[in-house]
């Protein structure tokens, strides 16, 4: 006969850890960010993005109606190098 014992504290931060490396690459799944992605991922209000960076030419954005969009990808490396030259 087999006796199977489980740690259900050990079972559930194991499970919290999986779930939260998931919802990290989720995350870092996204293809377009919008001006709220990009204030929250720049800790930057909008006022200070578009005094800072947003009106450089090289800057990768799409306006689309009324909304602005920014690929994801692209801006994280303007913004890494935008910051380098700081």
């Amino acid at each position: 006969m087999l006796d199977i014992q489980i740690d259900k504290q050990e079972l559930r931060k194991i499970y919290l850890e999986k779930l939260e490396e998931h919802l990290n690459e989720i995350e870092g799944e996204l293809i377009f960010w919008d001006a709220k992605e990009l204030q929250k991922r720049t800790c930057m209000s909008w006022n200070t993005i578009q005094k800072e960076f947003f009106f450089e030419p090289n800057f990768p954005k799409h306006k689309v109606g009324n909304k602005w969009y920014f690929p994801a990808a692209e801006t994280k490396q303007f913004l890494l190098y935008w910051l380098s030259k700081k």
